[in-house]
């Protein structure tokens, strides 16, 4: 493998996370600065977002907009972060905020904090509960915290959580 930093090679997306971990404010800030200063097209910034703090309402109101099977283990996390774009050009717009997301999430790794993104969710009644105004789309939801005990975990997940990180090989990524 390539000498990467260990920001990148230590990142890796959990579902085991610790239900008694709080972030504090400065890490909430810490990761939507580090959003804020992601690259945009013409920077336009078309990124949004909402930060619920485990059992706030905003939380609450995340919280339930996940499918089952994501809300037995999200519910651990100290935070969920809703990334939503805005804007007339919505590929470009998401495009954008996965710029933002992911320096969200290596902040989050530098921080000594694990981060899950989920994009599988009901957006039109997060939309809702959240009050979004209509330009505004939420596309993911990032389940931030401190690392759990993978024993936790229903077998299944458990299994995929200690299991062994595997990635392509780069050949198999390259088009041309």
């Amino acid at each position: 493998m390539a000498d990467l930093t260990p920001l990148l090679a230590f990142r890796w997306s959990p579902r085991a996370f610790d239900p008694s971990a709080e972030l504090t404010t400065d890490e909430a800030t810490s990761l939507l600065e580090a959003a804020r200063w992601a690259p945009s097209a013409d920077n336009g910034q078309p990124w949004r977002f909402a930060i619920g703090h485990r059992d706030d309402e905003i939380w609450k109101r995340i919280m339930i907009s996940l499918p089952g099977d994501d809300q037995c283990w999200a519910r651990h996390a100290a935070t969920l972060v809703v990334g939503a774009h805005t804007g007339d050009d919505a590929e470009r717009a998401a495009y954008d905020l996965g710029q933002a997301m992911a320096h969200l999430t290596l902040q989050a790794t530098a921080l000594g904090l694990h981060v899950r993104q989920l994009t599988h969710f009901d957006q039109t009644g997060l939309a809702t509960e959240l009050d979004l105004p209509g330009d505004v789309r939420p596309l993911v939801v990032a389940a931030v915290g401190r690392l759990g005990d993978p024993f936790a975990l229903p077998a299944d997940l458990r299994a995929r959580e200690i299991g062994l990180r595997r990635r392509r090989p780069l050949a198999d990524l390259l088009l041309a």
